[in-house]
């Protein structure tokens, strides 16, 4: 089987590094991001009899599974390598991967989980791509001590069609892990993660007075493209570099799958996201509201509860025809939405209703209720936009030239019952370095 499995990587690895080499008629070279969640070997168990029983107590089977992922990555060589469940808490273990990574030219940041969890995140970008301008750590300080890492980069070699002028060729990649959905009462707690790292990627951009320049999400996201966390990062013009690649739209059932959970599902999780500087993007608090209010729909539409039956129920006992703010918080408290550590904080609760209250008079009408709760609507009008005064800055952006996952059946839809790596399927994707506007802030 390792034989085989050595195999399949190769051939996949390959056509990553083949395609990253030149990029057609110009022969401009090409970045390649991988991002892999490893299983780390206090998770992984070796018995389905014995659930106690995990690889790490058995040093010979988590080495020679990480020295064939390593073998895997180095083949395969990335200009940026992004792992989750990274097993921090064994020094051996984080040595090997030092090591062999920075053997082979990479720079490597690690960040293990708040509270000891043991496992974590480790960032690897090559020399020969990248000079690090900076890294950055983000504890979200949350139920799953979760954390992410933010870093700062320029590229190393100048891309040709920009050396004549001022363009600065500098991106921005994060690495995460998100929450496991284990119940709907942390679909919030997800959605907020997701809102922390974009609130600090913001506020990083803007302390250091930083042009738009692309950002590259990468990680196991813990959610398919049915999911809010999806919508959310959509609505912040993020795209799926995969989802790209094939020309798959938001509206197609998902054809890939990159993860078989403990439960035995499968699906697709594993996403690296793009931002280009060019993208029209929302205000960052109007897309969070909108995505809260887009998990309240659906639990009340889970509840069988029509558009009509949603405004009765927000109405509560007020004899008026409107909703109310107690109304309101009382809704989302029965919705499980608020009244647990998990759940919406007051403020988070005031700044809905302050969304949807837009006038301030603390009432919402049935027709305020459709606009701004229901049929969502653009609330206010603040959004990204490309600059329209003739005079656009300029700015360095990729394209997606390609993505592969390994082992390729999960391309598929399937789940290889040969496979043992990790419960997590690889995801490669090649960019291409192009020129393109700045998108700016407009009110």
């Amino acid at each position: 089987m390792t034989k085989m499995m050595k195999g399949r990587v190769s051939r996949n690895g390959s056509y990553a590094i083949a395609s990253s080499r030149k990029d057609g008629h110009d022969q401009q070279p090409c970045i390649t991001c991988t991002t892999f969640n490893i299983l780390a070997p206090i998770y992984k168990r070796l018995s389905h009899e014995d659930p106690g029983c995990r690889e790490s107590d058995h040093r010979a089977y988590w080495l020679a599974r990480n020295h064939m992922i390593l073998g895997c990555l180095l083949t395969e060589r990335s200009s940026i390598i992004c792992l989750q469940e990274f097993w921090v808490g064994n020094e051996e273990l984080v040595n090997i991967y030092e090591k062999r990574l920075g053997d082979a030219g990479y720079i490597n940041f690690k960040l293990g989980r708040t509270n000891n969890r043991g496992d974590g995140l480790l960032t690897a970008v090559h020399k020969d791509y990248f000079r690090v301008i900076n890294y950055q750590e983000v504890h979200f300080n949350d139920c799953g001590d979760r954390v992410a890492q933010l870093l700062h980069v320029e590229l190393a070699s100048p891309v040709s069609q920009f050396q004549n002028n001022d363009i600065r060729q500098e991106m921005l990649i994060v690495n995460t892990h998100l929450l496991f959905p284990h119940d709907s009462s942390l679909c919030t707690v997800r959605l907020r993660q997701v809102y922390k790292i974009l609130q600090y990627v913001e506020s990083y951009q803007k302390k250091n007075k930083l042009n738009p320049m692309p950002i590259i999400l990468c990680g196991d996201w813990n959610g398919s493209k049915r999911g809010h966390v999806y919508k959310f990062l959509r609505s912040q013009g993020f795209v799926s570099s995969y989802d790209t690649a094939h020309h798959y739209t938001d509206a197609d059932a998902p054809k890939w799958v990159s993860h078989r959970n403990h439960r035995g599902n499968i699906c697709g999780v594993d996403f690296i996201w793009l931002l280009n500087p060019n993208s029209y993007r929302k205000l960052l608090k109007t897309s969070w509201s909108e995505a809260v209010f887009g998990m309240f729909k659906y639990l009340l539409q889970r509840a069988s509860l029509t558009e009509s039956d949603a405004f009765a129920f927000l109405k509560a006992d007020n004899p008026g025809d409107y909703i109310t703010y107690s109304g309101f918080c009382e809704a989302l408290r029965q919705l499980n939405l608020t009244g647990h550590c998990n759940g919406l904080s007051h403020e988070e609760t005031k700044d809905l209703w302050v969304q949807a209250d837009i006038d301030g008079n603390g009432i919402l009408d049935y027709e305020g209720f459709q606009q701004r709760i229901w049929n969502l609507t653009d609330v206010g009008n603040e959004i990204w936009d490309v600059g329209s005064n003739g005079i656009q800055e300029q700015a360095i952006g990729f394209s997606v030239k390609n993505a592969v996952l390994f082992p390729p059946e999960v391309e598929k839809g399937t789940w290889p019952e040969d496979y043992s790596l990790s419960d997590h399927a690889r995801l490669t994707v090649v960019f291409s370095p192009i020129r393109m506007p700045c998108s700016q802030m407009i009110t």
